[in-house]
């Protein structure tokens, strides 16, 4: 799975990673259960702030298209 982000872009680094989870959960390519890379990951991944990344965890989840548990990580939602 690559996210990637572009700083030239005037969308909030935030948003780029969650539209681009979001548009891989509705292709079905991140199916229903299946959990999410690690916000280790996903900063590694993109180079961003930890903050950033769960800032974009935080506007899935507000979308209701994840969950999250504390120290396990985030799914998809069933």
């Amino acid at each position: 799975m690559a996210i990637t982000v572009d700083i030239k872009d005037p969308t909030p680094v935030y948003r780029q990673i969650a539209d681009q989870l979001e548009k891989m959960i509705r292709s079905g390519q991140l199916k229903p259960g299946e959990k999410l890379p690690s916000e280790t990951t996903l900063v590694q991944e993109t180079g961003v702030a930890r903050t950033t990344v769960r800032h974009a965890l935080e506007a899935l989840r507000d979308k209701e298209l994840i969950i999250t548990a504390a120290a396990r990580g985030s799914w998809v939602k069933e």
